[in-house]
């Protein structure tokens, strides 16, 4: 039987992984938006592209019905207003708290079975918003964030190293901004280690890019933010999990305990397959990376205390 998936929010990063998962033939893909005709238009699009493409992925787009996501099996939240110059994470947290909680709450009522991929803004924070919404078991809430950090930590540096984006790996861990932890010691290129190949200042630079790499693309691009490689990292989730892939993946998780973190969504590596959240893994940190954990998911706290006295 042919996977269905749900993506709300047809703006960039919504309409971009829409037109991936239709393309890798992960299954049929619902676009659903507040705004009028904006998802059928785009679903139309896209579906007029398809026999060039080459795929049968059938594509709809409806606004504001979600029983048009009855059944899926995975919904890719990216609902919520964008980062604009000069803005931080943190401004965008009342509206957008409103939004994903409406979005969470209509969808557990369609599609309770449902894995959610939370991508609006500020992505930890939101996540939470989200699993209380909802009222989902915690590995079927998961927040993009370490995938697409990570991501744009290996471009750093292959562009760096000049070598290949397929013999980079990286780990980025904590909450999805200012905050994350990039770790150096875990971040190979064809298995040696980063810190073989680079001088400390280099990978120093490297690791603050990595941190400030979404600033850097919306003051780029003066209006809106990053949405090719944020699509594509949430669509990386979604396969791994309609395949049932067990891939190892850093992502957004619900921790009771793993690293000394206690009812907290944070960045952590974590296996992904069928069932959402398979295994939250723990890796030996030193205590500088500890410590720079812990004050990342503080930062993370602040922000869930501020969802409480906001909703008062």
């Amino acid at each position: 039987m042919k996977h269905k998936i749900a993506v709300v929010g047809a703006g960039n990063v919504g309409a971009t992984a829409a037109m991936r998962l239709a393309e890798k033939e992960l299954g049929d893909v619902v676009i659903i938006d507040i705004l009028e005709g904006v998802p059928a238009g785009k679903a139309l699009d896209l579906t007029e592209a398809a026999p060039i493409e080459k795929h049968d992925a059938k594509i709809t787009g409806v606004t504001g019905d979600y029983s048009a996501a009855a059944d899926a099996d995975i919904v890719i939240i990216t609902a919520g207003i964008a980062r604009k110059p000069g803005m931080s994470r943190d401004d965008l947290l009342a509206t957008n708290m409103g939004i994903v909680s409406g979005v969470a709450k209509s969808i557990a009522e369609v599609a309770p079975e449902s894995i959610l991929i939370i991508v609006s803004n500020p992505l930890d924070a939101m996540c939470h918003a989200a699993f209380e919404a909802s009222g989902f078991p915690k590995n079927r809430v998961i927040g993009m964030a370490g995938v697409l950090d990570s991501a744009r930590f290996r471009a750093f540096i292959a562009m760096e190293l000049n070598v290949s984006v397929e013999n980079t790996h990286a780990f980025v861990l904590g909450g999805h901004g200012d905050t994350m932890v990039p770790l150096p010691r875990y971040s190979t290129v064809a298995g040696i280690p980063i810190t073989e190949l680079l001088s400390p200042a280099k990978i120093e630079a490297i690791v603050q890019r990595t941190r400030n790499g979404g600033a850097e693309i919306v003051g780029l691009l003066k209006t809106g933010s990053a949405y090719y490689a944020p699509a594509s990292a949430a669509v990386e989730m979604a396969e791994a999990i309609l395949k049932d892939k067990h891939k190892v993946l850093p992502c957004a998780a619900y921790l009771e305990g793993e690293y000394g973190i206690k009812d907290l969504f944070i960045g952590v590596p974590t296996k992904l397959g069928a069932a959402g959240i398979e295994e939250i893994i723990e890796i030996n940190l030193t205590g500088a990376e500890a410590e720079a954990l812990q004050h990342s998911a503080d930062a993370v706290r602040a922000l869930v205390q501020d969802m409480a006295r906001l909703k008062g």
